[in-house]
């Protein structure tokens, strides 16, 4: 089962800190926002200047029951309004277009991540869990970002600007709003850690639910041939019941958070309108210029909130933030070295013309390995040499090894101490790409994309001709079963080439790995899951493809590997017995014993058969 890496290793921080890490990917859009701030700049300076025209309409209209100047007035007004018209059809599309950047940013960096990640990292993390990264984590900071922005600018530049017009209109009422200040301020720092804590348990629950969705609809057919249905609805219920708890506490921490603010707002309010109510009573302040401060005050309540807003959605995205910048920032296991990668290239940048070819002579040099979260070694001073073109059959029991020796060889994972050399040499010494640019593998359960069969068969050689790909094809045997398929080459195969059959899924991801030419061939019980006349298929395919290539076969039916130049019998993590078939089943031994077992099962399935057509 994959643990997922808890989100509650990062303490409590302030937003800015946070934001550090993401300020690259907001600096990228840097013009754009630019022009986001001057347009909502302009917007704010607007929303600040029509209570003015409110203050003169008032104070000069009204009490002269004069509609002198009012043509200049209205045009003016009119003005005013179209400017922020126009600066906010802008200001809506920039910001919309950095948003929807900054997320494509961030998805590309993550997506990219994961193609230079280990087998082990994604042993130790599930589908729902890195999928809630890439996609759900990264969209949420695009959005708070943009539209944070746009709303900080709007909020802060209304709130001075009307500070200063209403301390020009009467400094003591001014003070009265300004108190709220600090107020909101320490209302703030209270709920900070409140709301880090009850959102990080959020995403959490949700990383789990995509999981658990992902489970359902991937092994629907597991669901349903085990008659567990409610099973997995009990346990998704369990799940979507602490995502509304969690939820629940989270949404009552920013409601008394939103509401407190809102409240000492309207409080200082009331006071201003009935203070300088009075002032106006008496004659000391103009119906109009309190009217235009009364606008003022309750224009100050939607940026205040705002501004609570932000904070809350700020803090709440900080735990996107260590979430997407966790992954992107996470060094895999198997790197190569400056040196290796100055001369080779990298994976996205590959340097193929210093690529030396590769033979295929393969030696293990006392290689002790233990899995990165194991805490035993699963090979121990490990020595084994296999010459170039040689086919190699790896038998055992389940644990014994055999797939760690083909992920060593493959460079899935390196050597806990000891060497693996190809072709002489530490393989570290040379890319990754190198190596696995001439390795096919072919799984115990194939896996295809979606798309056309000729999409998939070109992935093991983007640029290979039809000729070629017809040629890999045709020496699979699996040229028939292409030209029965209704549209041929391109035929969809369905999502994870459900619309296929296992053992069609496996004859094309055979053919892919075969159009790649690989000078090291590897499979891993391929033919375990698959039908009797497939599997005679790809072992009458092996006796020419396996031709001048080193080749690893872990095999569960050992009446596949019976031509095999050399079978080694493992147990234990260590070879125990080494050989020809003829030899080791002379000996008597260890792979004695597992073949008469095997084949007297067999025989005994055969017969019960035979008895069942009958």
């Amino acid at each position: 089962m994959k643990n997922n890496t808890s989100d509650n290793a990062y303490d409590v921080k302030l937003p800015l800190f946070g934001l550090k890490k993401i300020f690259p990917y907001v600096w990228r859009h840097k013009k754009m926002l630019f022009i986001v701030a001057v347009t909502m700049g302009i917007t704010s300076l607007v929303d600040i200047v029509l209570p003015l025209f409110q203050r003169y309409a008032i104070n000069n209209f009204i009490p002269d029951q004069s509609l002198t100047g009012i043509g200049l007035f209205v045009a003016l007004y009119v003005l005013v309004i179209l400017l922020q018209t126009m600066t906010t059809v802008i200001m809506l599309q920039k910001a919309c277009t950095v948003e929807m950047l900054i997320g494509r940013d961030l998805k590309r960096d993550a997506f990219d991540k994961l193609q230079t990640l280990p087998f082990s990292y994604f042993n130790r993390n599930s589908v729902g869990y890195l999928h809630s990264r890439v996609m759900s984590d990264t969209g949420r900071i695009g959005e708070t970002l943009s539209w944070g922005c746009v709303d900080g600018v709007w909020s802060t530049i209304y709130i001075v600007g009307s500070f200063a017009v209403m301390f020009t209109l009467d400094w003591k009422l001014s003070l009265i709003i300004l108190a709220v200040v600090p107020v909101v301020t320490l209302i703030a720092s209270y709920f900070q850690r409140k709301l880090v804590f009850a959102n990080r348990k959020v995403r959490e629950t949700n990383s789990q639910i995509t999981g658990k969705y992902n489970e359902g609809i991937t092994g629907a057919k597991t669901t349903k041939s085990l008659v567990i249905e409610d099973k997995m609805y009990g346990d998704f219920s369990v799940t979507t019941r602490d995502m509304n708890r969690v939820s629940t506490r989270a949404a009552r921490f920013r409601g008394m958070f939103v509401a407190t603010t809102t409240f000492f707002c309207m409080f200082a309010i009331a006071i201003v309108m009935w203070y300088g109510g009075n002032l106006s009573v008496e004659g000391l302040m103009k119906i109009g210029t309190l009217s235009a401060f009364a606008s003022y005050a309750l224009g100050l309540v939607d940026p205040i909130q705002n501004i609570a807003h932000i904070v809350a959605s700020m803090i709440n995205m900080q735990v996107n933030v260590e979430r997407v910048t966790r992954l992107i920032e996470t060094e895999p296991e198997i790197l190569d070295t400056p040196e290796v990668i100055e001369k080779y290239g990298d994976a996205f940048n590959p340097k193929r013309e210093n690529w030396e070819p590769l033979k295929g002579d393969i030696e293990f040099k006392d290689v002790s390995f233990m899995y990165p979260d194991g805490d035993e070694y699963v090979l121990r001073d490990f020595n084994l040499k296999i010459a170039a073109g040689t086919t190699v059959a790896i038998v055992g029991e389940t644990g014994a090894g055999k797939s760690t020796i083909v992920n060593l060889v493959c460079r899935f994972y390196e050597p806990t101490a000891g060497q693996v050399l190809v072709d002489g040499r530490d393989y570290r010494e040379r890319s990754q790409l190198w190596l696995h640019s001439n390795i096919g593998y072919v799984l115990q359960t194939p896996h295809l994309f979606s798309g056309s069969v000729l999409d998939n068969l070109r992935y093991g050689n983007p640029d290979a001709d039809m000729e070629t790909i017809k040629a890999a094809v045709k020496s699979v045997q699996a040229e028939d079963i292409i030209e029965r398929m209704e549209n041929g080459y391109d035929s969809d195969v369905g999502e994870g080439g459900d619309l296929l059959s296992t053992g069609e899924k496996q004859l094309i991801s055979f053919a892919r790995a075969i159009i790649a030419n690989p000078r090291i061939l590897v499979l891993d019980e391929a033919t375990s899951s698959i039908d009797t006349l497939t599997e005679q298929r790809i072992q009458n395919a092996l006796e020419k493809v396996l031709v001048g290539r080193t080749s690893f076969l872990i095999a569960h039916r050992l009446s596949t590997i019976r031509r095999a130049d050399i079978i080694l019998v493992v147990k234990d993590g260590k070879i125990i017995e080494r050989g020809t078939h003829s030899e080791l089943f002379a000996l008597k031994g260890y792979y004695h014993n597992l073949y008469t077992q095997q084949f007297d099962k067999e025989a005994v399935e055969n017969v019960s058969g035979k008895s069942a057509d009958n």
